[in-house]
């Protein structure tokens, strides 16, 4: 295993090898060698940048931070297995019960460790099924075997796959111990070398209807897709006998990396926006020391269409997502330092999630490019979003009424 990733402030050596330890040259930049790569991805990060400790991630600050604790987190959390369920559309009980058991998968994983402190795709890893095998494979090149991934994570349920660099900034400076509410060391194996993003698209007709619990069972159905995808391809890549750790909302954050891999863009509404789903994806990743070429990041316009976009920022009912350009602002102990992005108020954003009891994700919905993109207008609106028609796009988005919530019982209604 790798030496314990713990400390915010390391920074790694940039000098040749054989270097001698007194003759060592000055290091202005720790994370100079980023920056081409960091100007195609559209990330930019200031000279205060730390790497996130996984404590200080909004869920887990709800149970250790006096802050944001009390009875209505834990009745959130609570109604994933106790829901009371009312008599707003949306919120009845089989909404409720369809979203629970879209959970049952990812919810089977994590729950295997808590006794342990620990919870797998959530704090932790998923455990591997095998360890790597003792001979390993010799690949015909990274390049066919990038392609092979590809192919093989389809089948085993992914909708894109990307891959790029193993990137250490991303990587959380400490792991959250559920048990004592304390930091434990984020410990991954020696010599990995690249990260294979996984992206699961989301039910279209489902977000429709958010904020409700119905349409929570899509982001459920995410996670539950992602953690059956990543545990069979990670076993497929130690079978041919190298490392492959599967990790979900554990380990790294993944809006860099699936960024980094070419799925998409950031978006004003935090999330990654991808041309085959707007932002309704959820991400997961594979870190390995399997040779593999990497993707490029691939901008269609996001950046230019959110800065004149900001219709997330105006229907969010906390007001947690900024309007204007993007800032290193530091909200509370959730936000990232060093930066430069649209940064959301999480704060803010939980607490509207705790009197829902609930996923909120309006700002999702409403997105422009929330699309049915298998239809043509909706590809054409955003070839137009991608250029200097973007004004024309947007007013005619508003005109035609794209991102109104669809009522949850018309969603039942439409079931043969």
């Amino acid at each position: 295993m790798s030496k314990p990733q713990t400390d915010e402030t390391q920074t790694p050596a940039l000098a040749p090898a054989g270097w001698p330890a007194n003759q060592l040259p000055e290091i202005t930049d720790p994370w100079e060698r980023y920056r081409d790569a960091d100007r195609a991805a559209g990330i930019e990060i200031t000279p205060d940048f730390r790497r996130f400790s996984q404590r200080n991630d909004m869920f887990n600050r709800s149970r250790w931070d006096e802050a944001v604790r009390g009875a209505a987190a834990k009745e959130f959390f609570t109604s994933h297995h106790q829901p009371k369920p009312r008599k707003g559309d949306g919120f009845r009980a089989r909404d409720f019960a369809l979203r629970n058991a879209s959970w049952a998968l990812a919810n089977e994983f994590a729950e295997r460790g808590f006794k342990e402190g620990q919870a797998e795709g959530f704090l932790d890893p998923v455990a591997p099924h095998r360890p790597p095998a003792k001979t390993k494979a010799e690949p015909e090149s990274p390049e066919k075997t990038a392609a092979e991934i590809k192919k093989i994570a389809k089948i085993f349920g992914a909708h894109i796959v990307g891959i790029t660099d193993y990137d250490e900034r991303w990587v959380y400076a400490s792991r959250f111990d559920m048990k004592t509410h304390g930091d434990r060391p984020n410990e991954l194996p020696e010599g990995l070398t690249s990260v294979i993003v996984l992206g699961h698209g989301m039910d279209y007709a489902l977000i429709r209807s958010m904020p409700s619990a119905l349409a929570s069972a899509a982001v459920g159905n995410g996670y539950s897709s992602e953690t059956r995808t990543a545990v069979l391809v990670s076993q497929y890549i130690r079978n041919l006998g190298y490392e492959a750790v599967a990790s979900m909302n554990d380990t790294a954050l993944a809006i860099p990396y699936a960024i980094k891999a070419g799925l998409g863009e950031y978006g004003r509404n935090q999330m990654v926006i991808t041309p085959e789903f707007g932002p309704r994806v959820r991400f997961s990743k594979i870190f390995t020391d399997l040779p593999l070429a990497h993707d490029r990041p691939r901008p269609f316009g996001v950046t230019q269409f959110c800065a004149i976009c900001e219709r997330c920022a105006d229907a969010c009912p906390p007001k947690a997502i900024p309007h204007g350009p993007p800032s290193d602002v530091v909200h509370n102990r959730s936000s990232h330092i060093g930066v430069k992005k649209w940064t959301a108020d999480c704060e803010k954003c939980f607490g509207y999630w705790t009197k829902l009891k609930t996923d909120c994700a309006i700002c999702m919905r409403v997105c422009p490019y929330n699309k049915d993109f298998s239809r043509w207008p909706m590809r054409l609106a955003r070839r137009l979003a991608g250029t200097r028609a973007r004004k024309f796009m947007l007013w005619l988005d508003d005109k035609l009424g794209y991102g109104k919530r669809v009522a949850p019982k018309d969603w039942w209604a439409d079931t043969p």
